[in-house]
């Protein structure tokens, strides 16, 4: 017997039925073993000796396969062609060893690019050696992202409370989403003008020309900065005659662009789909392990972690076959077109993302898919065919026109564009990011010396604008360009930037959060070496040589380490308030931007006298007031004019108090009065601002609008109790009793009336009660053989499948709405084999989520292993009792619920989300 051991269940099935009855497959479900979450797991003192502990989720498969090498003949590691994949083969075999399961059996290494039956097969007749290598170059990754997380962390926590953590490549990447935000800031708009003019050929024929030059000089784009200028120039082309100078018409050739790699699949995917890096290579992951397609499960596309861009030479015969199949010979090269990466750092150890047949067209494969695995197949497939079809044929045209007014000489030039062959582009056109379009007009038949005629004239004022924000694309289009992380880390590194609350993705573009940009100017401040993209991409290279056996790995670490660990030191023995004051200065002009009536941008606007300065608390960084506690200001620390800073509606006509928009420090908010109106004891009524609703879009009569809520409606005609209209977490809704309906799209929290909302709840009531907080009914796949019906559903911890009362977790390499009843009721057996996961339809632990199988354990690369932050241990009795009944409390509360003191505020009194009143000490 043959134990061949790969990384996912599903991987497992269809490999066992390619090698048959002499191979038994075994799945390690990705990483065994791992680096403890505590300090010393890497000792530096000791030539960087790691300490390894096997995850507790694969002891019982590390068993299994423990018990599966007896009397077998073969292990055969065919974990994934890449870094990882050679580490989980390692790590397996390691375990193997000190269980000492392992006897005269012969040990081999497999890859295979694709799961098909040809590669498979092909991979077994060449085995070899672990490289030991690549093996070297995982440990030196994993021990440095290990060492910053563990080292640089707790420094973030205790110099600016409120920050998450610091990561190697995490940390370069948000630099890079600030720096961008910097920019913008700084940015100084300015005025220019264009001119355009619409003539008439001789024929009639009507085309745009633009104001190129004037007087001898050659005007650029950004040269007519003036109202008058155009003005001028307007005038002179309104009296001039106007007569082509030349026309110029020059061939040329556009070529196709190279198949996929992994970060030309996220940046396409997410340009043309919308997909986030995550969800591609989610997507990608099923189609690479296979899809059911006629009774046998096949693997779609090759290994979808690379950054090669050639192709086998078998893939370009059936590619250059089918292209002459569908499109005819005419689209067929002479010869097959080969490529070379551009990417810095690029391996090319890999094919490049294709189809694993070619012959597969998308149109025959979508019935078999689901809508977003379709439309990633034909984007794979369709990139790969185009990239050996023939080059387009273009013709750009270029007119100048010659316009006399008196003495004075202008010049006009037109230019358009003719596809005279339109080759790869009749299948395919890649996308672009923050990319003007091409002018692709096609431009009237002209020759020298025709005479045209004015139609109109287009005087059109513009202003400059600032670097756009990145999208998720083109943030990994840039770190590729760099040479910024490996292309298995680019999803996992926007992940966690999102999870952490550094950046937030509004309207596809990444924003640069406050907290975030507080991170970076620390970073920048005391760690500048370590958030360099020259120093980031060369640390790379040295991993890369790692793995080509050129220098030792404990080397790299070593120098790494001297240099980092007495930054480290240096800023230990600064206090929070000197950190603090550095970030003021470094941040002032994001924190305190010009005031309107040009005043003291620091002056509290509060009190009057004291000072603005940056603070940090429990939640993270704010602005405060010097006069604390006698002055109470605090706001976040954008502050963008009117818009974010507190501001004064005017007056409520019934109380006669001031009406405010307040920022705090949980976001902006509807404030009557100030504290000082109240009695001692009562609080200023407040109201939340709607999600999607602007500050500055608040005006005096929405704000009391929004103070009015919750607003009675009227009786309920049956019970005579009371109906009342409210904003909450979850939008607009009127409420009766316990029975909460939310309003549909058309409803008007402030105007609803009795019948409509009545209608409303009893709609809601038919429904029975809610699910959002309950349990999930489930949806059913099929029967097991011995179970009964087997059900996916959504548990506290995660997404399980459960049949009879066995529950198993659905592993990350799996999908909860695309899980198949064989994958399913192998996930149960396994579970039930072990004799657990029977909770009454509850799920326990075996509805918490699995470990991600390579789109987190890939994160390493970007991401560190930090432990969480530990209150310090000098506090009082009663503090720490209390500190203790509250983590108890938080302790109940699933990971994944992200709710702040307002969200938590809201779901007492939805009406009311108000900001906590607080100022931080330093």
């Amino acid at each position: 017997m043959n134990i061949v051991i790969v990384e996912s269940p599903a991987k497992a099935k269809t490999i066992n039925k390619y090698l048959g009855s002499s191979y038994e497959v075994l799945a390690s479900f990705g990483h065994v073993r791992d680096l403890p979450a505590k300090n010393g797991s890497v000792d530096p003192d000791a030539n960087f000796k790691m300490i390894w502990e096997v995850d507790p989720k694969a002891a019982g498969r590390l068993n299994d396969i423990a018990k599966s090498l007896k009397g077998a003949d073969r292990l055969i590691l065919a974990t994934d062609p890449d870094r990882e994949g050679e580490a989980i083969s390692w790590h397996v075999l390691e375990v193997m060893k000190e269980k000492r399961a392992l006897k005269d059996q012969k040990i081999e290494r497999v890859v295979f690019n694709a799961i098909t039956k040809q590669a498979v097969s092909e991979a077994m007749k060449h085995p070899r050696e672990i490289d030991g290598a690549l093996v070297d170059a995982y440990m030196a990754r994993r021990a440095l992202d290990y060492l910053v997380g563990f080292t640089l962390s707790p420094v973030l926590w205790r110099k600016l409370p409120g920050a998450r953590s610091a990561g190697r490549v995490q940390s370069v990447a948000l630099r890079l989403v600030c720096d961008r935000e910097l920019e913008i800031e700084k940015f100084v708009a300015r005025e220019y003008w264009s001119l355009i003019a619409t003539l008439l050929t001789p024929r009639g024929d009507a085309f745009e020309a633009r104001l190129v030059g004037a007087d001898g000089k050659k005007i650029q784009r950004l040269d007519i900065g003036t109202g008058a200028e155009a003005e001028d120039f307007k005038k002179a082309l309104e009296l001039a005659t106007y007569a082509v100078t030349a026309v110029d018409a020059k061939p040329a050739r556009r070529n196709p662009q190279a198949p996929f790699t992994t970060s030309t699949l996220q940046q396409e995917a997410s340009r043309k789909y919308g997909f986030a890096p995550a969800h591609t290579m989610r997507i990608a992951q099923r189609l690479y392990e296979g899809i059911d397609i006629g009774g046998e499960t096949t693997g779609l596309i090759t290994y979808m972690r690379t950054d090669g861009v050639q192709i086998a030479p078998e893939a370009i015969t059936q590619a250059r076959k089918v292209i002459g199949e569908d499109y005819g010979n005419a689209y067929v090269p002479d010869s097959p077109r080969q490529y070379q990466a551009k990417a810095k750092n690029a391996q090319e150890a890999h094919e490049a993302i294709r189809p694993t047949d070619l012959s597969r067209r998308p149109d025959s494969m979508s019935r078999k898919l689901d809508a977003d695995q379709a439309k990633l197949y034909e984007l794979i497939w369709k990139r790969t065919i185009a990239s050996q079809m023939e080059s387009a044929e273009l013709e750009r045209t270029t007119v100048d026109i010659t316009a006399k007014a008196g003495s004075r000489t202008l010049e006009l030039r037109a230019t358009g564009q003719v596809v005279k062959f339109d080759g790869f582009l009749a299948l395919y056109q890649e996308g672009r990011d923050d990319e003007e379009d091409e002018d692709s007009r096609r431009l009237p038949a002209m020759s020298p010396n025709d005479a045209l005629k004015r139609q109109s004239l287009s005087v059109t004022q513009h202003f400059t604008e600032p670097p756009p924000r990145f999208s998720e694309a083109s943030l990994v289009k840039r770190m590729e360009e760099l040479g910024i992380g490996r292309p298995s880390t680019y999803a996992s590194i926007l992940q966690v930037l999102k999870d952490r609350g550094y950046v937030k993705l509004e309207k596809k573009r990444l924003h640069g959060e406050d907290k975030g940009r507080v991170v970076v100017a620390f970073l920048e401040s005391f760690f500048a070496r370590y958030v360099e993209y020259d120093f980031t991409a060369s640390l790379e290279e040295q991993l890369d040589r790692i793995s080509n056996n050129e220098i030792s790995w404990q080397q790299v670490l070593k120098d790494f380490w001297t240099g980092f660990i007495g930054a480290v030191d240096d800023i230990k023995e600064l206090r929070v308030a000197q950190v603090l004051d550095v970030l003021d200065d470094m941040l002032g002009q994001h924190i305190y931007p010009p005031r309107a009536d040009g005043g003291d941008i620091r002056q509290c606007p509060n009190c009057g006298t004291g000072r603005l300065n940056l603070k940090a608390g429990k939640f993270g960084a704010f602005v405060g007031c010097s006069n604390y506690p006698e002055c109470r200001y605090t706001r976040q620390l954008a502050a963008d004019g009117e818009a974010t800073a507190d501001r004064s509606l005017g007056q409520d006509p019934d109380t006669g108090r001031d009406v405010w928009v307040k920022a705090g420090r949980f976001g902006p908010y509807i404030q009557l009065g100030e504290q000082k109106d109240y009695e001692e004891g009562e609080k200023p009524k407040r109201a939340g601002i709607p999600k999607g609703t602007s500050p500055s879009d608040v005006d005096l009569e929405l704000a009391l609008k929004l103070l009015s809520l919750p607003r009675e409606i009227g009786k309920h005609p049956e019970t005579g109790q009371p109906i009342t209209a409210g904003l909450g977490r979850f939008g607009p809704f009127v409420k009766h009793e316990k029975t909460y309906a939310s309003l549909e799209a058309g409803d008007e929290v402030f105007d609803i009336g009795l019948n409509r909302a009545v209608t409303l709840i009893a709609e809601k009531v038919a429904k029975g009660p809610s699910r959002r907080f309950g349990a999930d009914p489930g949806k059913a796949l099929g029967d097991h053989p011995t179970l009964g019906t087997v059900t996916v559903k959504s548990g506290r911890y995660g997404a399980y499948v459960t049949a009879g009362g066995v529950n198993a977790t659905i592993p990350a390499e799996f999908e909860k709405d695309t899980i198949t009843l064989p994958q399913a009721i192998a996930l149960i057996d396994e579970r039930a084999a072990k004799g657990g996961g029977k909770g009454g339809g509850k799920a326990k632990k075996a509805a918490k989520p699995a470990k991600a199988k390579k789109a987190s354990e890939k994160a390493a690369d970007g991401e560190d292993a930090a432990p969480k932050p530990k209150k310090p241990a000098a506090k009082k009795a009663s503090a720490k009792s209390k500190s203790e009944s509250t983590s108890k409390a938080r302790a109940a509360v699933p990971s994944t619920a992200k709710t702040s003191p307002t969200k938590a505020a809201a779901t007492k009194n939805p009406a009311n989300t108000p900001a906590k009143k607080s100022a931080g000490k330093t």
